[in-house]
């Protein structure tokens, strides 16, 4: 297994520093057990309310649902470890966990729905809208482009496979719009968006201000729908976000250009303005712009930090539903932050050139990475062999800062 070798290297075993508890997201007490109801109805309760005794041996972190796990495991330094035992079990819960609630997720300009399991866990559902070997036409505005089900799933794996660590875990699904869909949502208007359409596949096109019409409905076949299922982050009532404008964000206009694409300096005025003029939330930046270029995504115009570690922590990739749209070129633009900047982080720069050898390339180490996903193939294979074309266009962009 190549992946399992590349985890095994060096450069993936650069310890984290020392998490205290000012750095845990939560502060957990450790005798607080949940425990299932008796009565059948699914819930999980705190166990000051249930009268129950835990196994033997067991602790009152064992009886948390793996979702929970997770949001307790996040620090100022990232989303989940390295080696987490949690991710196969909560991948597999996002895949197979039975359906309670579907309901619209508000906002945004294409259709997503929040699904919750039994154990009060949440997932964000994107639906596919287009097969794996559609390319974004070559007229296409990059913000009328569609947000792919597949992309949200690929782009956890190289995520994790740069070892940024900084988005929540995807699993792929394949739900059944009536039983898991339309008999159970408590969402009127989605509710009255169901039809079935004249091949007799059930349709949905919900309320969304894009791409939510009978012109552009999701069709099962005649009844299932592949989809991305995310794992949720904790409510922000409980670990507030704050939403950041990227400097380097397009300017959402047919003709207008944004400052930094007529600016070749650009980059000197981030510097000076905070937070970039301090720590390393500008390296940080231009780690999320790399991921970006090797993905095709342009849609890059906010990324989000926990409130709770000021401007000292990592920056959290979410949405990625517009990358891998184009395989046949490149995006150069994307790669901006680190051009103009001339900066990396020396080890992303590590991994980098070591994910450009034969025993470790990119394309293969991802391509294992996705073949354990329940809707395996992901990507088109000329999507894989694109990565390996961008990451070398990264370390020459590289080598040109390094010779200046």
């Amino acid at each position: 297994s190549k992946l399992a070798a590349l985890f095994e290297h060096p450069l993936y075993n650069i310890p984290v520093p020392e998490v205290t508890e000012k750095d845990k997201l939560f502060i957990v007490n450790p005798v607080e057990k949940f425990s299932l109801r008796s009565s059948g109805s699914d819930e999980w309760v705190s166990s000051s309310k249930a009268e129950t005794l835990l196994p033997t041996g067991k602790t009152a972190y064992d009886t948390y649902p793996t979702w929970l796990k997770f949001h307790i495991g996040i620090n100022r330094y990232e989303l989940y470890p390295r080696r987490d035992p949690l991710l196969p079990t909560l991948l597999r819960d996002l895949a197979t966990q039975r359906i309670v609630s579907s309901v619209q997720k508000s906002g945004g300009t294409q259709l997503k729905l929040i699904m919750t399991f039994p154990n009060y866990g949440q997932a964000l559902f994107k639906p596919m809208k287009q097969t794996r070997d559609q390319e974004t036409p070559i007229d296409f505005f990059y913000f009328s482009d569609f947000e792919r089900h597949n992309a949200e799933i690929a782009a956890f794996h190289l995520d994790r496979i740069l070892d940024f660590r900084r988005i929540p875990p995807v699993s792929g699904r394949l739900v059944n719009i009536t039983k898991e869909i339309r008999d159970i949502t408590t969402d009127k208007k989605l509710a009255k968006t169901f039809f079935i359409s004249p091949a007799g596949n059930v349709c949905f096109y919900g309320e969304c201000s894009y791409y939510c019409s009978t012109e552009h409905a999701l069709c099962g076949k005649p009844d299932r729908l592949e989809g991305s299922m995310a794992a949720l982050l904790p409510d922000k009532t409980l670990a507030k976000r704050r939403s950041w404008r990227s400097p380097w964000r397009r300017s959402y206009h047919k003709s207008k250009k944004a400052e930094w694409e007529l600016n070749p300096n650009y980059c000197a005025q981030v510097r000076e303005t905070p937070p970039y003029d301090r720590g390393h939330r500008l390296l940080d930046l231009i780690d999320m712009a790399i991921l970006d270029f090797l993905m095709g995504n342009m849609d890059r115009h906010h990324y989000e930090t926990f409130e709770k570690f000021g401007n000292d922590t990592f920056l959290l990739h979410l949405d990625n539903g517009r990358g891998f749209g184009t395989h046949s070129r490149d995006e150069p633009s994307i790669l901006a932050p680190l051009q103009q900047c001339c900066s990396i982080k020396k080890s992303t720069y590590l991994r980098l050139q070591l994910l450009a050898t034969q025993p470790y390339r990119l394309s293969d180490v991802l391509r294992e990475a996705l073949a354990a996903d329940p809707l395996a193939p992901v990507l088109a294979e000329p999507h894989l062999q694109a990565l390996d074309r961008r990451l070398g266009k990264v370390l020459v962009a590289v080598g040109h800062c390094l010779a200046r």
